[in-house]
């Protein structure tokens, strides 16, 4: 287990499982983050909410050899409350193959809450925006210290 030194929210990670496909070059991995419970202290007078900590699970295909990595996560929490799940994929640009195109797709589904089901789900795809706009800033973060600062800037 590890820190996240690039998300404060995120208190560990643990690998699960990790293996490369010999014949394909796929390295997948599959990790359990714990990360602070991020919900507002309003929403958190509902007792299903009122947790320290919330459990994702995150499994990821890197595909070195075409340039591309898929990951998909979903919270393992309060799975019989509520399914939150991501899927995004990092891959080369067919325009330009020295730019990275990054999809996200986010599908949430709150149940059991009664009134309180359309401001959590509000709240929770407020939350995975903000996590599209983080991994860009993480991502944009690596190139440049793998491959210095553009030109542009």
């Amino acid at each position: 287990m590890y820190p996240n030194p690039m998300d404060k929210n995120v208190i560990s990670v643990k690998i699960m499982e990790e293996k490369r496909d010999e014949s394909t070059g796929i390295i997948y991995r599959k990790r359990i983050a714990v990360c602070q419970n991020v919900v507002p202290e309003i929403l958190r007078k509902v007792s299903i909410l009122k947790v320290p900590n919330i459990q994702l699970e995150e499994e990821s295909w890197l595909n070195p050899r075409e340039r591309n990595m898929a990951i998909r996560s979903h919270c393992l929490t309060w799975t019989q409350y509520a399914s939150m799940k991501e899927e995004s994929v990092f891959r080369e640009s067919m325009e330009n193959p020295n730019w990275t195109e990054f999809i996200q797709r986010g599908r949430i589904s709150i149940t059991g809450a009664g009134f309180l089901n359309c401001i959590l789900e509000t709240f929770a795809s407020t939350f995975l925006r903000q996590g599209a706009q983080k991994g860009i800033r993480i991502m944009e973060m690596l190139l440049k210290e793998q491959c210095g600062a553009p030109l542009a800037e």
